[in-house]
C-alpha cells in the first residue's frame, strides 16, 4: 500500500484483521457440522511458524492440518503434530456412519486415530510407497533396476484402477456393477495378488539386501491400508488431493514465514477453510467475500443473522451461478461518471 502512496499503520491493519476474524467465525461451525455428516476424507498436515511465545512450548513450530471431504475443506492450526488433533476433529462424526474412509499417508497420528475409532478405515497412499522405492534407488544405484520394477508395477496399478473407474457406477454396490467393471476389477485384483506374492517371496530370502528388506517390509506392514481402494472405489489411491489443498498455504508460508501471533494463525486457517470450500463449490472467492462483507456492513458491522445465502449447499442454484462469476467492477470514466463492466472485461479473480 505504501508503494501506492497510502500510508497505514500496523495497528490499523491488525485491528482490521481482528474485526474480520469475528465476522467470519460463525461460518466455521457450519462447515464443521456439514463435514461431520460425510464418509470420505483426505487428510494431511504441514508445518507452520507462529512467532508468539507460548507458556510451556519450545520454539515457534506449529502445524496446519487439513481435512477435505466432498463438500468442505476444513483447516486447523495446532501447536503440535500429535494424534490429538485428528482425534479432536472427528470427535463429533455422526455416530450412524459406518466405514468412514480417511485417505492419508502413513504418519503415526492417523494410525492412532484408526485404532480409537472402529468405524474409520485408513486408505493409505501409494505415492508414498512409490517414493520409498525411488529414494532407495537413489541411495543404492546398483539396485535401481530392481527398485524401478516396483515403480512400474505401481504405475500399472494406477492404470488398471483408472480403467476400472471408467466403468464404475457410483449408485450401485460392487456386486451389482456391470460386466465390464467386473472384468476390470478382476484385472486389478490379479495384479495386486501378483505383487503381494512377489514381496512375500522376497521377504523369505535369506540374503535379501537391507534396502530391499526395508521397502518390502513397509509394503507388507501397510498392505491392508493400501488396498482399501479395491473394495471402496470412491477412495483415491493417494492423498494428493489433501496435499494440493496445502500447496498454496505452503507457498504463502514460505513468503510470510508464518503468523505473528496465535490469533492470526487461527485466522489464517479459518480463511483457508472458508475460501477453499468456496472454490470446491466453484464459487469465485473474490465475489463471495465481497458479497459477505457487504452483508456484514448492511447488518451494522456484524455477521448476517441468516448465513444460508453464503453457504454453498444452502444457497439456491441461481445464487451459486451468480457467485461463480467474477465480481463486476465499477470504473470512473474520463467524464467523471461511472460504468459497470461485466463479461470479458470483468476482473479475473479466480
Amino acid at each position: 500500500m505504501e508503494q501506492y502512496g497510502f500510508h497505514l499503520s500496523q495497528g490499523t491493519l491488525t485491528a482490521g484483521l481482528q474485526r474480520l476474524k469475528v465476522l467470519l467465525e460463525p461460518l466455521m461451525p457450519v462447515l464443521y457440522a456439514r463435514q461431520m455428516t460425510e464418509k470420505l476424507f483426505q487428510g494431511d498436515e504441514t508445518r507452520w511458524a507462529v512467532f508468539e511465545e507460548i507458556a510451556g512450548k519450545t520454539g515457534h513450530r506449529w502445524y496446519l492440518w487439513v481435512m477435505q471431504s466432498a463438500s468442505v475443506v476444513y483447516d486447523r492450526m495446532a501447536p503440535g503434530r500429535g494424534a490429538d488433533v485428528p482425534k479432536d476433529h472427528v470427535a463429533k462424526l455422526r455416530k450412524d456412519l459406518c466405514e468412514v474412509v480417511l485417505v492419508c499417508d502413513r504418519y503415526s497420528a492417523y494410525k492412532s486415530l484408526a485404532l480409537e475409532y472402529d468405524e474409520l478405515l485408513l486408505a493409505l497412499c501409494w505415492v508414498h510407497v512409490r517414493r520409498d522405492f525411488l529414494k532407495a534407488a537413489r541411495s543404492w544405484p546398483e539396485l535401481e533396476p530392481w527398485m524401478c520394477t516396483w515403480v512400474g508395477d505401481i504405475r500399472e496399478l494406477y492404470r488398471l484402477n483408472t480403467a476400472r473407474l471408467k466403468e464404475w457406477d457410483q449408485q450401485l454396490p460392487l456386486a451389482q456393477q456391470s460386466s465390464a467393471f467386473a472384468q476390470r476389477h478382476r484385472d486389478l485384483e490379479t495384479k495386486l495378488s501378483e505383487m503381494q506374492g512377489c514381496y512375500k517371496a522376497h521377504l523369505h530370502e535369506s540374503e535379501l539386501h537391507p534396502a530391499k528388506h526395508k521397502v518390502l517390509s513397509s509394503l507388507h506392514n501397510h498392505w491392508d491400508g493400501l488396498t482399501v481402494f479395491v473394495t471402496r472405489p470412491e477412495a483415491a489411491m493417494d492423498n494428493n488431493t489433501a496435499e494440493r489443498s496445502l500447496r498454496n498455504p505452503a507457498v504463502g508460508r514460505k513468503n510470510s514465514y508464518g503468523s505473528g501471533s496465535v490469533w492470526s494463525a487461527h485466522f489464517a486457517a479459518m480463511m483457508l477453510s472458508v475460501l477453499q470450500t468456496m472454490l470446491l463449490w466453484g464459487l469465485n472467492p473474490h465475489h463471495w467475500l465481497s458479497a459477505f462483507l457487504q452483508a456484514c456492513a448492511d447488518n451494522g458491522g456484524q455477521s448476517p443473522t441468516d448465513l444460508s445465502p453464503f453457504v454453498p449447499w444452502q444457497m439456491s442454484a441461481e445464487r451459486r451461478t451468480e457467485l461463480s462469476r467474477p465480481l463486476p467492477i465499477t470504473v470512473s470514466t474520463l467524464e467523471g461518471g461511472a460504468q459497470e463492466r461485466a463479461g470479458p472485461e470483468a476482473a479475473e479473480t479466480s
